[in-house]
């Protein structure tokens, strides 16, 4: 019972295994594909690609970085989002000092390899209680290794680069959900709120005991979400 065409797009130095769950756990109400977002180091030239391997009509979800493009997709092409997921990310343009830390790991990176970089990064990505998780650690080293160091310097470009999305929220209208962990320190509940309030009839999914790396920390809660998000 396929319905649906179902576009995923990872965070900063996450493959599709970053949604290996929600592939599977979603077969059988959508045709799943996993963007590729390390291809352009510019927000517009991420989406435009995107936007091109994509079918006409498609459902979109976006963890942080994915979130990011998923609004630059919106600018382009509204007519072609059929509905909106938006998972632990924000509307916010980067500020300065995040900007300085992003080129700070782009420079760790090209020095060290990405694996130092995604070494240093991984306890702010996760639950507290996550921090000494060594198979969920490992995941996300490997997925590190497959972006690599200029895929990761373009991402953290685009990254840095990117609008506030503030401004256009009021302008979605395709049915969206937001989803956050409880402890996602990086794009933290507020952010969250601030989204769904700005989005018109959206909803709020807030995942206790989860942080940033959603889909990993509460696979099965994440996909149950999605689920109903795309069959509502």
């Amino acid at each position: 019972m396929v319905e649906r065409d179902l576009v995923l797009i990872p965070g900063l130095l996450c493959t599709d295994a970053l949604f290996a769950a929600q592939i599977s756990g979603l077969a059988d109400v959508a045709r799943v594909t996993v963007a590729e977002h390390a291809n352009a180091d510019t927000m517009t030239g991420l989406a435009s690609s995107i936007l091109a391997a994509a079918p006409e009509r498609f459902s979109l979800a976006g963890l942080s970085m994915g979130g990011y493009i998923a609004f630059e997709i919106l600018r382009l092409a509204p007519e072609r989002v059929e509905r909106l997921a938006l998972l632990d990310t924000s509307a916010r343009p980067d500020t300065p000092e995040q900007s300085e830390n992003r080129k700070r790991l782009v420079f760790l990176a090209g020095a060290k390899g990405v694996s130092a970089a995604a070494r240093e990064m991984f306890p702010a990505l996760v639950a507290p209680s996550r921090h000494n998780d060594t198979a969920l650690r490992q995941t996300f080293l490997v997925m590190a290794e497959s972006i690599g160091t200029q895929g990761f310097s373009n991402q953290q470009h685009a990254i840095m680069g990117r609008p506030d999305s503030r401004p256009m929220l009021k302008s979605i209208s395709c049915p969206t959900l937001v989803l956050v962990g409880e402890e996602d320190k990086l794009t933290p509940v507020s952010m969250a709120q601030e989204m769904c309030d700005g989005i018109s009839g959206s909803a709020l999914t807030v995942l206790p005991g989860s942080g940033h790396l959603s889909t990993l920390e509460a696979p099965d809660v994440v996909t149950r979400a999605l689920r109903t998000w795309l069959m509502a």
